[in-house]
């Protein structure tokens, strides 16, 4: 409903934004943004046009939250399980995503499944070592810019209808580019919880 709208984070082309305009019942706009809106990289970019570039607009936006979310904490900090009993860590959550970047760009979308899994023997990016070094995490961050950058060539480069074999079955591009924001979206909810875990740090 319209009412509802004000004061709320809504999506505008590929941007978030917030309405500026509440109503009676509440004081003031939502305060809880990650950033203050001229400073936050996500908010920066035009409305999207057609299907490919929505799509691909809601996975850069949450790419680029990953990132956000991750700042200004040590290793040690990046590599706490937050949450227990839960042994994620946001650390672990760069090396797991890491994973998805690679299985779905390289083993799916280009057909090399003769690849081996990122992290298979690591349950799927999650254990880490007893102690984390700022090198163990730049290598981390590194390796899955590396990944991004691949499966955004690719995908900047494939038909959204185009065929591509999974487990037998051939799906379209379009499939696998949607379950790319979905698992995004399903692990930065992880990685709310386990920021404020840290610091008390929240915002969207």
């Amino acid at each position: 409903d319209g009412d509802g709208d004000h004061g709320r984070i809504v999506r505008k082309g590929s941007r978030f934004v917030q309405m500026s305009s509440p109503g009676p019942w509440l004081a003031a706009p939502m305060s809880d943004m990650w950033l203050p809106h001229d400073e936050d990289p996500r908010m920066q970019a035009g409305p999207t046009r057609g299907e490919k570039e929505t799509v691909l607009g809601y996975l850069e936006h949450y790419r680029a939250t990953l990132e956000l979310k991750c700042g200004g904490l040590s290793p040690a900090q990046l590599a706490t399980a937050s949450v227990p009993p839960s042994r994620m860590s946001l650390l672990g959550m760069v090396r797991h995503l890491t994973r998805v970047e690679h299985h779905w760009a390289r083993r799916v979308l280009e057909g090399e499944t003769g690849l081996e899994r990122l992290f298979q023997s690591e349950d799927a990016g999650f254990a880490l070592p007893e102690v984390v070094e700022t090198a163990y995490v730049d290598e981390a961050w590194a390796c899955w810019r590396d990944e991004v950058a691949h499966a955004r060539s690719v995908a900047d480069a494939m038909a959204m209808d185009a065929l591509v074999e999974v487990h037998g079955e051939r799906i379209e591009v379009r499939d696998v580019l949607v379950h790319l924001v979905e698992e995004y979206a399903r692990h930065l909810g992880h990685v709310d919880l386990l920021r404020e875990c840290l610091d008390g740090r929240v915002g969207q």
